[in-house]
C-alpha cells in the first residue's frame, strides 16, 4: 500500500511540474531551446508573410526583440518556430500552449482576457471602412442595403452592427477567410465595403493589384488596443515582454520600428502603407498599460 502511495505521490509531483512548466514559458524555452511565435499571413504592417517561410511586420519585430531579451535570460540561443495563426484559432492556440507568443493584430478585450494575457498595448487601432474609390460612399449610412465584407473571427463587424442598430441601416454580411480574401470580395464586386482595422485596410490596399481603385472612408467605428498575446497565468514571461516594450519606447526604437513597417517601403513588393502613428498609439507608448477595449470605450 505504501509503495502505491509513494508511486502516486511521485507521479503527482511530476505531473504538477509538467503543468508548471507548461505555464512557465521561460522555463519551457530554457529546457527546449525553442519558442513558437504565432504570426499572420496577412495582417497589414503588424504581421504578414514575406515569402519563403519568412514573416515581417511591426509586431513580428517587437516579438523578435522580446525573444532576444529572453535569450539573455535563459542563457542560450533560442530557435524560433513561426506558426501561422488565423483570426479563428489564434486564442485557442495560445491558451492550449501550442503558441508561446502571438504577434499578430489581436484586439485586447475583456472577454479574451479570460482566456489569454496581453502585453502592454503597442498599437491602437481605428476600425474603418474600405470601398471602391468611384463608389461615391462617404458615410456608413450609405451602406444601407449594401453587402459588407469582414474577416471571420474578428471583432470589426460588431461595431458596424452597433451603428446599424443606432442609425437604422440594414446590410448583408459576407465573410472572408482572411484579410486578403475579404479585400478580394470588395475588389471583385461581391461586397460594397470591407470593414476592418485601418492599418489592415491600408496594408491590403497597398499590396492590391490596383491600389488607386480603393480608398478608406467614413466614420471611425471603434478605437481598439491591439497587443501581443501570451499565456494566462505566466507573470514572469509577461513581465519580460512588458519590460522589453518599455525599453523600446524609452530608447526611441519603438517609434523607429513603427516607421520602418508603416512609413517606409516594405518587402516583398516594396510598397509603402503610409499610415503615421496615431495620437492614441503614441499615448499608449507613453503610458504603458494592458487595459482592454472596454476601458477605451469609457473615454
Amino acid at each position: 500500500m505504501k509503495k502505491h502511495l509513494l508511486a502516486f505521490a511521485v507521479a503527482a509531483v511530476a505531473a504538477s511540474g509538467a503543468f508548471a512548466q507548461a505555464n512557465d514559458t521561460i522555463a519551457k524555452v530554457k529546457s527546449s531551446g525553442t519558442i513558437t511565435m504565432g504570426v499572420r499571413d496577412s495582417s497589414g504592417g503588424l504581421s504578414y508573410a514575406i515569402g519563403d517561410g519568412k514573416y515581417g511586420g511591426f509586431h513580428t519585430e517587437v516579438c523578435q526583440r522580446i525573444i532576444a531579451n529572453l535569450e539573455k535570460q535563459v542563457g542560450r540561443k533560442v530557435n524560433v518556430v513561426y506558426q501561422p495563426v488565423t483570426s479563428q484559432n489564434r486564442i485557442p492556440l495560445v491558451a492550449n500552449g501550442t503558441v508561446d507568443i502571438e504577434c499578430g493584430s489581436t484586439t485586447n478585450n475583456a472577454t479574451r482576457q479570460k482566456d489569454v494575457a496581453f502585453l502592454d498595448t503597442t498599437y491602437v487601432e481605428e476600425v474603418r471602412t474600405a470601398v471602391k474609390a468611384n463608389s461615391g460612399i462617404t458615410s456608413i449610412n450609405q451602406l444601407n442595403g449594401k453587402t459588407v465584407a469582414t474577416t471571420t473571427g474578428t471583432t470589426s463587424v460588431q461595431h458596424l452592427r452597433k451603428h446599424e442598430r443606432a442609425s437604422g441601416i440594414d446590410f448583408k454580411e459576407v465573410f472572408g477567410k482572411d484579410h486578403s480574401d475579404s479585400l478580394l470580395l470588395l475588389e471583385t464586386g461581391r461586397a460594397d465595403a470591407f470593414v476592418m482595422d485601418g492599418q489592415i485596410l491600408a496594408g491590403e490596399i497597398a499590396k492590391s493589384k490596383n491600389p488607386a481603385e480603393l480608398k478608406i472612408c467614413c466614420e471611425v467605428l471603434s478605437v481598439e488596443p491591439i497587443a501581443i498575446m501570451v499565456r494566462k497565468g505566466d507573470p514572469a514571461f509577461k513581465k519580460l515582454g512588458d519590460d522589453t516594450i518599455v525599453q523600446l519606447v524609452k530608447s526611441g526604437e519603438m517609434s523607429k520600428l513603427y516607421d520602418k513597417w508603416f512609413m517606409q517601403p516594405i518587402p516583398p513588393k516594396n510598397v509603402r502603407i503610409g499610415l503615421p502613428a496615431s495620437d492614441s498609439t503614441k499615448a499608449a507608448w507613453a503610458n504603458p498599460n494592458d487595459k482592454p477595449m472596454e476601458d477605451y470605450a469609457k473615454k
